[in-house]
């Protein structure tokens, strides 16, 4: 299984994330795109670190709430949105095409993710989005989404849409019994300790399943997103990846 993590998300002169300690263990970047964080001179620095290190970049496109950090939700429409992945994803390809690299993926952040898995029409105008970007380009750019336990709907509208997907879990996030994230506002939702983070990214490569408060559920995803923000989570990010390439 791969490792995905979110970076690229200081703006200015602040700084969030430890970039360049956690992208040594990653296989994938998810970069922001400057509207829920980030800035141009940012991304150049986090893409230049990724391509050194050999690390597929995705672009990690926001609702326009640099305030809210992208995690709340807005009314936009279908137009709108579309318009809004294409300029974020566009500015990440010509940084990183400067650089001699490419796109490979694009991961929607925060409310933008969540909402669209929970909204079929939404997540079309992701899809119609992404897919519109990949008429002009030679390798076409695949969607990163939250695997579930039936993920043959998603599988169907991508496929209308002729676009690859990459289907992820989280290593410290806790599950609904439906198989999406628990809402970060409720108790328990975001796990701190390592022990159990370790636990259920070994979980979820192995044996295909994840707890939820209902019982175990099952989970296929081809990448696993770990978090890099502090010590103690990057460690963890290392312990992982050692435990993934022993499997």
């Amino acid at each position: 299984m791969l490792l995905n993590a979110d970076v690229g998300e200081s703006f200015g002169i602040w700084t969030l994330g430890r970039d360049a300690e956690v992208i040594p263990w990653l296989d994938q970047a998810n970069i922001a795109c400057g509207f829920h964080a980030s800035d141009p001179l940012t991304m150049q620095k986090t893409v230049c670190l990724a391509l050194a290190h050999q690390v597929s970049i995705g672009a990690h496109p926001a609702y326009p709430d640099l305030i809210g950090f992208g995690r709340r939700s807005l009314k936009v429409s279908g137009e709108e949105l579309r318009a809004l992945i294409r300029y974020q994803v566009g500015a990440l390809q010509a940084i990183t095409r400067a650089e001699g690299g490419q796109v490979d993926y694009v991961k929607p952040h925060g409310a933008l993710y969540n909402d669209m898995m929970s909204d079929a029409a939404l997540l079309q105008d992701v899809m119609e989005a992404i897919a519109a970007l990949n008429q002009y380009s030679e390798t076409p750019l695949s969607l990163m989404l939250l695997s579930r336990a039936d993920n043959s709907a998603v599988e169907a509208l991508a496929e209308r849409h002729q676009l690859p997907l990459i289907f992820e879990a989280f290593a410290d996030r806790a599950y609904t019994p439906s198989g999406l994230l628990m809402p970060r506002s409720e108790p328990g939702a975001v796990h701190h300790d390592s022990k159990l983070i370790l636990a259920q990214a070994i979980s979820l490569a192995r044996q295909q399943n994840v707890s939820t408060p209902s019982g175990l559920l099952s989970l296929k995803a081809d990448s696993l997103c770990v978090h890099g923000d502090n010590e103690d989570s990057i460690a963890t990010v290392r312990a992982i990846h050692q435990a993934l390439r022993q499997n």
